[in-house]
């Protein structure tokens, strides 16, 4: 099978239209070191999202928020820290956004460029995705798709925690989603 029929058979077989991702099915989380002996991991417990999957499939879409203050590594001492001004700044940037620029494919997965803003500041990232499974979620009656995808940026590109030597600067992404159509789309 070619990538384009791999393609085709994958993103390429979902309802075109607006995917909406299901938060209490997906998870945004992270991995960062500390110490230089140990890995942090956390997640965030409040996000949105939406894929417009596109007729042609390397069109697609994907928009995320992410409330910053959600922000949950099982330590609350470390979480009120991680929302101040030292790290996260809450206050002042209480949400971050993902913005995708383009699609690509890798073998048969997928490459998906994005603009990321955290606490004002704008980067380019690449995440690595993997479409999971489509099928009919069984409750709902409407189509679901799961992704998986993974990135690593640096916490100092956008000024998170400039000052903690014991925290590692590169922080691994790990996203698990899982999103349905709404049943106009699923219509279609």
């Amino acid at each position: 099978m070619s990538v384009q029929e791999q393609h085709l058979s994958g993103l390429g077989a979902l309802t075109p239209g607006t995917w909406t991702v299901d938060a209490g099915h997906s998870t945004i989380g992270f991995v960062v070191r500390h110490l230089v002996v140990a890995k942090v991991r956390g997640h965030f417990n409040e996000f949105a999202g939406t894929i417009t999957i596109a007729d042609d499939p390397l069109a697609s879409k994907v928009e995320a928020s992410v409330k910053a203050a959600s922000i949950d590594t099982r330590d609350e001492g470390r979480d009120g820290h991680l929302r101040g001004g030292d790290f996260f700044d809450v206050e002042n940037f209480p949400e971050w956004t993902l913005v995708s620029t383009g699609l690509t494919a890798k073998g048969s997965d997928y490459v998906l460029h994005a603009d990321l803003t955290i606490k004002g500041i704008t980067k380019s990232v690449v995440l690595d995705a993997t479409l999971n499974k489509a099928s009919e979620h069984p409750m709902k009656k409407v189509p679901a798709i799961g992704f998986d995808a993974t990135a690593t940026i640096k916490r100092s590109d956008f000024s998170v925690g400039l000052f903690a030597p014991m925290v590692g600067d590169e922080v691994t992404l790990r996203i698990t989603t899982e999103a349905t159509a709404p049943k106009a789309d699923a219509a279609k």
